[in-house]
């Protein structure tokens, strides 16, 4: 018999290393068990030994957290020796120590130079924030605005101190972006007042282009001595935008969606038909006409022409940075219909980039793309945002057999059906933006690097607008068709050096540059035409239009037009021992968009900083953290906005000008419709900035306060009227005059509570800013003032209601003194002889009265994180300034109310006022406002999935609440421009915006 015996050993070994291996458990986990109840205890302090109370000790991938004390002490338990403690306070670099047996930790927390050395993107180049002498305010993508935003300078409304945006409901308005207040009197081309805009180091790129989730970073460059660096088109702020790229060895991949609901927020109260047929029948007036103006209908035009809007925006990006080479793309869609009917933004953006780095990164290559497709859908809000206040409600928007009920003959400010005009005119616009940007970086030596740029933008702009057979503003036309179509071109290239070297405690940074542009717009034409043999086709194949004439075809007086830009730039930056900074540049612009005399300018900047914080008399100063003195003065120029015929006799068909009969021959009306000047040159303003930059209390406490003085000198006046006997053209574009502002700016960044899981910060900007016009004169012209706004009215056409003077800010309102009612209820007004009159008075009896300038703008923004919860709300408004409700005043007519609405406010007025409606200081009301413009509630969900990084939802809402005494619809008036604050009939809107959003990344 076959025995078996090391078999029966092997088993009984292999039982004994079981028991043994069980025992091992057993006592591990007691001894585990045991050490789950031990608490590490310590203190933490900075790196000069002081304690830091509210430091955050957190066990490393968990939720277990706590803060230290007032002395820095802190207890927290652990779970096994292998465990990690993240020490973290702000203003320091977190560390982590590995529990192993100890039972005391105490850390020293170095303080955190990150801050500090954050990278700052300036002119041709980068800076770190300690070496900054300008005043530059950055703003990252986690700070940006949440709502329904239509283009990426809503993501700064209320976040830097001294830009102010104001925009309206509409979805196809560009928003008024002024920085540190008004810099020009011109007329022409509203876009002159903005910043110069900056995307990717490509210069005068449109801000259109970008879909807000593709914004890393955006820079504000206010000072000269920052902006002057882009010349002649800086005078305005510079504002410089980053797109986002991956960072070294990330994959990304991000998918951001929202859906939104936008309601009216506030109406204008006008009567029903009951209350205004009472109305009349209270002030024994004649029933109005039936069924032509009273039907027995209560119709809420305002309701029948706005709606309740949803809008919604996709957007899917993804990129990636391994070995030499960085890629990315995205895509993003924005459907943004507007709150009245039949208006709609509607936006695919399409991005892509490619970087490729050679011989061991000594040489780089990038491509850029962008293409931005907008569709836009309008009305005519002019017609439409009247109509729906001064529209009879008595009567309904349909006769019996369907069709839209119109009275022609009706007279008053709003005469044609509200609906008929929002269905029976179309206006469509098509926009198609293309910008193509080629990189070419070489390291030649250490320190040195060349770049070359070269970057085309194509915009290709379609408006198509068709007034059919039914429309109240083209009656027995035949229906008429309007068609536009122009493309711009702008090539820029740029060539520059940087050399960057660090000599002990010496640090200095050169740039040199050439810079080349051309700009070619209009190219294209336009055409109207009109009689249609039905309304089938709108605006398509005008050839089937049968005019009865050649003067009912009329082509656009748009030329095309061709300018270039050359410029040759530099600047040196120095740094001495951490402590002291100076900065100096020089740009020299050439433009033939100005006279033969003056195709060249010269901007010059200095700028010095100091850096108290590394001085050894502060070293016993522990409550510093940072501390930065910065002066500089700086010359920039605003040309933007001319083309390369604004100084040169140009003749072609002057405005209202029409063909005529020549000898049996149609001929085209050729006269001069631009006057020569020689010397005409840009706006230059200098600007002097001093400012300082502080941190306290390991930067719980951080901000700055600059104070500026900006001095815009040889402001251009695009209407100048001049005598035909003298000159070939009526008006005369001439550089007349100088105007001043002045102001503080004041940034504050708190951090009142920061504990392990909770975290509050707290930001507050406001800013102060004073205008002047110092002069309007110069040696060949003078100009005592210019009258503006002419907003018309009742037997006021001729009337203006502001004026620009020396010695009173832009936005000055030139009104009749109101008096109050006599005995009879008419209002009165006071003479320019003091004596009081109760008919409508002369223009001579006009009075200074206010500004549309604003004392005070602020923005307070609030963050708080509690574990994956966030919540972020935003308040900001303007104080000071004062707004002209002229549409309240036109509204207030008593004796028009039989063929025309009124408002509620009108029930308390006499009857027999037969003056309330003109324009006078009456309805100048202050434009001051608080409003809390967003709130946004998140949740973050960081599965436990390897793919998924984090998922965040979200629900956020805009324009929430809104304190104000002013009467109208919303005083967030356009303040940009040469007639800011008035409001007269043509303000879209403000709503009210819901909006649940979702952002996820993978």
């Amino acid at each position: 018999m076959k025995k078996h015996y090391p078999t029966q050993r092997s088993t009984i070994v292999s039982k004994k290393l079981h028991q043994r291996l069980l025992v091992w458990l057993v006592l591990l986990t007691l001894s585990t068990s045991a050490y789950a109840q031990q608490l590490v205890k310590g203190t933490v302090t900075d790196d000069k030994n002081a304690p830091l109370p509210g430091a955050t000790v957190r066990l490393k991938d968990s939720n277990k957290a706590v803060a230290a004390g007032g002395d820095g002490a802190y207890s927290i338990a652990v779970n096994t020796p292998a465990d990690v403690l993240v020490f973290s306070a702000i203003g320091t670099v977190a560390k982590e120590v590995t529990v192993g047996n100890q039972t005391v930790i105490n850390v020293a927390l170095a303080g955190d130079a990150k801050q500090l050395s954050d990278v700052v993107v300036i002119g041709y180049g980068t800076s770190t924030r300690q070496d900054i002498t300008g005043s530059v305010t950055t703003i990252k993508s986690e700070d940006f605005n949440q709502g329904v935003l239509t283009t990426p300078a809503q993501l700064l409304q209320g976040k830097v101190a001294g830009l102010n945006i104001t925009k309206s409901g509409d979805p196809n308005q560009r928003p008024s972006v002024v920085l540190r207040g008004p810099s020009t009197i011109r007329t022409v081309n509203g876009g002159v007042t903005e910043p110069f805009y900056v995307i990717d180091g490509v210069p005068g790129a449109s801000i259109d282009l970008l879909a807000p989730d593709d914004i890393a970073s955006i820079e504000v460059l206010k000072d000269a001595s920052s902006t002057a660096i882009y010349g002649a088109r800086a005078a305005n702020g510079v504002i410089i935008i980053t797109t986002k790229k991956s960072k070294a060895g990330q994959t990304r991949l991000t998918y951001s969606a929202y859906g939104a609901v936008e309601k009216v927020s506030k109406q204008i109260d006008v009567l029903s038909g009951d209350e205004l047929r009472k109305y009349l029948a209270d002030n024994n007036v004649k029933p109005l006409a039936n069924p032509t103006d009273d039907d027995g209908s209560n119709t809420d035009w305002q309701d029948l022409v706005q709606r309740t809007s949803y809008s919604m925006n996709h957007n899917l990006s993804f990129g990636a940075a391994a070995n030499n080479t960085d890629y990315g793309a995205s895509a993003n869609y924005l459907k943004n219909n507007g709150i009245l009917r039949r208006t709609s933004l509607e936006r695919i953006i399409i991005r892509g980039y490619l970087n490729q780095r050679f011989f061991n990164n000594r040489l780089k290559l990038g491509l850029n793309f962008i293409n931005s497709t907008t569709n836009q859908n309008d009305i005519p809000q002019t017609n439409v945002l009247a109509g729906m206040l001064f529209y009879l409600p008595t009567v309904s928007p349909f006769n019996p057999d369907g069709t839209y009920k119109e009275n022609y003959t009706r007279t008053g400010s709003g005469p044609l059906n509200p609906l008929s005009l929002v269905d029976n005119n179309t206006y469509v616009t098509k926009d198609n933006k293309t910008l193509i940007n080629g990189l070419v970086q070489v390291d030649i030596l250490k320190g040195l690097k060349f770049t070359l740029s070269g970057s085309t933008q194509k915009t290709q702009n379609n408006f198509s607008s068709y007034l059919n057979s039914k429309s109240g503003l083209a009656v027995n036309l035949g229906g008429v068709a309007r068609r536009n179509q122009y493309m711009t071109v702008n090539d820029v290239l740029e060539s520059y050096f940087n050399y960057d070297r660090d000599l002990g405690k010496h640090s200095i940074k050169l740039l040199a540059g050439y810079s080349y542009q051309q700009d070619r717009t209009n190219d294209g034409f336009g055409i109207t035409t009109q009689n249609f043999a039905n309304d089938a086709l709108s605006y398509n194949n005008l050839y089937l239009s049968n005019p009865a004439s050649l003067s009912q075809v009329a082509f656009t007086n748009n030329p095309i037009s061709t300018l270039r830009l050359i410029s040759q730039y530099g600047r040196v930056q120095y740094q001495y021992g951490d402590r002291y900074l100076a900065q100096a540049s020089i740009r020299r612009d050439g433009s033939s968009a100005f006279g033969v005399n003056n195709r060249y300018g010269y901007f010059p900047t200095v700028a010095v900083g100091w850096r108290l914080i590394n001085e050894k008399f502060m070293q016993d100063l522990s409550a510093f953290t940072d501390l930065k003195l910065r002066a500089g003065y700086g010359v920039s120029g605003n040309s933007q906005g001319f083309d390369a015929f604004s100084a040169l006799l140009i003749y072609g068909t002057p405005p209202g000008s029409s063909k005529y009969l020549n000898n049996g021959t149609i001929a085209n009306v050729v006269n001069a419709v631009r006057n020569e000047n020689p010397n005409l040159k840009w706006e230059s303003t200098a600007t002097t900035n001093i400012g300082v930059d502080f941190g306290l209390l390991n930067n719980r406490v951080s901000g700055s306060v600059d104070y500026y003085i900006k001095k815009t000198s040889d402001l251009i006046n695009d209407a100048l009227p001049v005598s035909s006997t003298q000159f070939q053209y009526t008006t005369y574009t001439a550089n007349v005059g100088r105007m001043t502002n002045k102001g503080i700016e004041v940034a504050l960044n708190v951090v009142p509570v920061q504990t392990g899981s909770f975290r509050w910060t707290s930001s507050l900007n406001f800013s102060h800013n004073k205008n002047n016009i110092d002069n309007l004169s110069s040696g060949q012209f003078t100009i005592p003032y210019i009258q503006t706004a002419q907003l018309g009215g009742k037997g006021q056409s001729g009337n203006y209601s502001q004026i620009v003077q020396p010695g009173s800010p832009l936005g000055t309102f030139l009104l009749w003194h109101y008096i109050g009612k006599n005995e009879a209820g008419v209002s009165t007004y006071q003479k320019a002889d003091g004596s009081i009159t109760a008919t409508q008075p002369l223009t001579t009896d006009q009075r200074y009265a206010g500004s549309a300038q604003p004392t005070l703008i602020y923005g307070w923004n609030n963050s708080f994180s509690f574990k994956g919860f966030d919540l972020n709300f935003l308040v900001r408004g303007v104080t000071g300034n004062k707004i002209l409700n002229a549409t309240l005043a036109s509204l207030n007519n008593p004796a028009d109310s039989k063929f025309q609405n009124i408002p509620r406010f009108t029930l308390g007025e006499s009857f027999n006022d037969i003056n309330g409606y003109l324009i006078s200081d009456r309805f100048l009301e202050s434009g001051s406002y608080l409003r809390l413009d967003n709130a946004t509630l998140g949740y973050t969900i960081k599965p436990k999935v390897q793919s998924v990084k984090a998922i965040r939802l979200y629900v956020t809402g805009n324009n929430i609440f809104l304190l104000t005494k002013y009467r109208g619809i919303d005083p967030e008036i356009n303040i940009g421009g040469l007639t800011p604050g008035i409001d007269n009939n043509n303000f879209y809107p403000k709503t009210r915006t819901f909006i649940l959003g979702l952002n996820a990344s993978f």
